[in-house]
Parts: structure tokens; C-alpha cells; sequence
């Protein structure tokens, strides 16, 4: 395989609600450390990303505000840096980086992956991408990376495929959004699904050609503009196109439509790090189970809880089950972990009641 027609693309414009107070709009999870690796969950990704494609070929796709961020922590050149003027979901994201990798390489093989995922199994990732860069080099084929469950998760989406063929990328039947429990174990049982990754690999001419298909009037805004991308007039293009431009996410504009979609699944030590919760299970524990971000604190009578605060807090607590407790930007967050889910609505909240301030 050509290394040099891999190319990667790298989504890092959220804003991670779910884990504020530590991630906030002008500093989101994606550039924080915020396993206490030495590393952000962007530089972690990129770094994984270098074994697979040249440096050059990757390409971040971010909000307009976060480009210094992007450039400082990883050190590329600016025009690797793709800035969207406002969030429209990832099927607009993903056409902007087509475009400009259009302008550099039609032959280009892609990869497209979120910014603030956790891998633990890197070596085994390496292996599964390069079997399915050599699938979608050799086929018209949109494939998705699947995580083998290790469990009936409600948090997940789930991906259902042909289980007849003893090849490892296997045709996709269905996308099922985050089931209930009771669906989620079935589809365990059944063994013919996997979680969905939200990470995707396909050739340029076969990602293009099924936003023709499927996503019409968006890859016409692009089409229309493509002689303007990768040049000093490509800013000025994305602007008009994002003023206009419907925001729809990829898997429902195509990959949940299209007829030549794959999944290859493995275990990769996989987290979508999406929540609190999920940041716990990977975080040392004591012998109470409790995960604890900082080095000045102290659990009385306390269990199955995380807590993050500043190095230099001393913070003792007493007497809390399965609580979260962050300390972030002069703000302090008290929630049971069973009620997570609602950091969300409490961030809505604040918004409207005290301003963009604390959010």
C-alpha cells in the first residue's frame, strides 16, 4: 500500500459538555490532559494517527476558535488546520476536508476519526486500520470501525452485520441509536452486532461519490466552490457555504443509507470518553473504588466515587457513595454518577440563568 495517499482526518470541534466544569467552550476536553497522561486526548490522537499516514496528510477539522489551540499542541503547519465558522454536525466537516484533500490527492485513502477517544490497544488499532485502508483502497466500500461489546451498554449506538462469511470486514444490515437495556442484551446474545466507533475509513472517489448520491444539496454547496479550497480564497468559501449548509450528521446523511457499508470490528481497549463515568473506569482506584484526579486528596468513609481537583487543593471529603465532584475553573461540580446524564441539562441551565461566564 501507498502510505502516501493515507490520509486522516481528525474531528476536534465539540465543546464537551458532559464533562464541564473542566471542559468549557474556549477550552473543551480535546485539548485537555485530562487522564493525567502528560498528553492531551488531541496529541494522543494525532500521535496514533502518524503510524498510519505522513504527518503532513492529517488534517484537523476544528472551530475557528480553537486553531491556535491546534496548531500550538501539535505543531503543524496552518493549513492543516480546517476551521469551521459555526458547528453544523459531521457530514459539512467531513465534505470540508474531502474538498481540500481533493485539491492535494484524488487518490487519496481517508480516515476519519473523533479527537477525544481513548485506545489502549494501539498496536491492535494499527492493525485493524491498515487491513481496512487496504479493503477501501481495493473496493468502492464505506467502512466503519466496530468495537467488540464487552457488555449490554445503553450509552453506545450499535452496528448489526451479515454474520455468514467468515471475512473479517463484514457487510453492514443496520444501525440501532443507544437501545434499552433489554435490546441491548439481545443484541449481545445474538452476536452479530458491534458498538459503533464513530470512526470511519473509505477512498476519496467512494466517500464522494455517496454524497452525490445521498447528500445531494449539501455536496453541491462544496461542488459548486471546489476550485476555491487549499487556496488564500478558501476561507472566504467555507463561510458562504456554512451560512447555508444544513447540519446532519454522516451516519444518518449516508452511512445508515448507503448500500456499501462495512464494519470491521475488534477489541481495541475503546472509550468514547464521553462522560464522567466513562472517564472513572480508567482512572486508578483505591481500595474504596474510588478514582481520584489530584494529589492532595483525602476520602473518609467514601466509595465507588471520582473526584478532580487542582494539584495544589487540599480537599477532604466524608461520607459520599458514587458521587462525581470536580473542581474546575473556580467552579465546583457535586453530582450522584447514576444522574450524569443531566450535567448537560445543568450546563443549558446556567447558560440561560448566569450567561456564558461559568460555561
Amino acid at each position: 500500500m501507498n502510505k502516501e495517499n493515507n490520509y486522516c482526518v481528525i474531528m476536534a470541534g465539540g465543546i464537551g459538555s458532559r464533562f464541564w466544569p473542566m471542559s468549557r467552550t474556549e477550552f473543551p476536553k480535546q485539548f485537555i490532559d485530562i487522564l493525567g497522561t502528560g498528553q492531551t486526548l488531541l496529541q494522543q490522537t494525532f500521535s496514533r494517527l502518524e503510524n498510519l499516514a505522513p504527518k503532513k496528510n492529517i488534517f484537523i477539522v476544528t472551530n475557528e476558535m480553537y486553531r491556535t489551540l491546534v496548531i500550538d499542541q501539535l505543531g503543524i503547519a496552518a493549513d492543516q488546520v480546517l476551521c469551521e465558522p459555526s458547528r453544523k454536525n459531521t457530514a459539512p466537516c467531513i465534505a470540508f476536508a474531502n474538498y481540500k484533500i481533493l485539491k492535494r490527492n484524488p487518490k487519496a485513502n481517508i480516515i476519519v476519526a473523533p479527537a477525544d477517544h481513548l485506545i489502549l490497544k494501539e498496536q491492535k488499532f494499527i492493525e485493524v486500520m491498515e487491513k481496512a485502508l487496504e479493503f477501501t483502497a481495493n473496493n468502492d466500500a464505506l467502512v466503519t470501525l466496530g468495537i467488540s461489546p464487552s457488555r449490554p451498554d445503553t450509552g453506545y449506538g450499535y452496528i448489526q452485520f451479515d454474520d455468514s462469511s467468515n471475512d473479517e470486514i463484514k457487510k453492514v444490515k443496520t444501525f440501532t441509536e443507544k437501545p434499552n437495556l433489554e435490546l441491548a442484551k439481545q443484541f449481545i446474545a445474538s452476536g452479530e452486532f458491534s458498538w459503533n466507533s464513530g470512526m470511519f475509513i473509505w477512498s476519496l472517489a467512494s466517500i464522494n461519490k455517496a454524497f452525490s448520491k445521498l447528500l445531494p444539496e449539501l455536496n453541491s454547496l462544496f461542488q459548486d466552490q471546489k476550485e476555491q479550497f487549499d487556496t488564500p480564497e478558501e476561507n472566504e468559501a467555507i463561510n458562504s457555504i456554512y451560512a447555508v449548509c444544513k447540519s446532519i450528521s454522516i451516519d444518518y446523511g449516508i452511512m445508515e443509507k448507503a448500500d456499501n457499508v462495512f464494519v470491521i470490528s475488534a477489541d481495541i481497549g475503546w472509550s468514547d470518553l464521553g462522560t464522567w463515568g466513562s472517564i472513572y473506569t480508567h482512572i486508578k482506584q483505591d481500595k474504596q473504588k474510588n478514582a481520584l484526579i489530584g494529589k492532595n486528596i483525602m476520602m473518609y468513609d467514601s466509595e465507588d466515587c471520582i473526584v478532580s481537583m487542582p494539584k495544589d487543593k487540599l480537599v477532604v471529603l466524608q461520607g459520599l457513595k458514587g458521587y462525581i465532584v470536580v473542581e474546575s475553573n473556580d467552579t465546583l461540580l457535586v453530582c450522584k454518577k447514576e444522574d450524569e446524564q443531566k450535567i448537560k441539562q445543568f450546563v443549558t441551565d446556567i447558560k440561560i440563568e448566569k450567561g456564558e461566564k461559568y460555561i
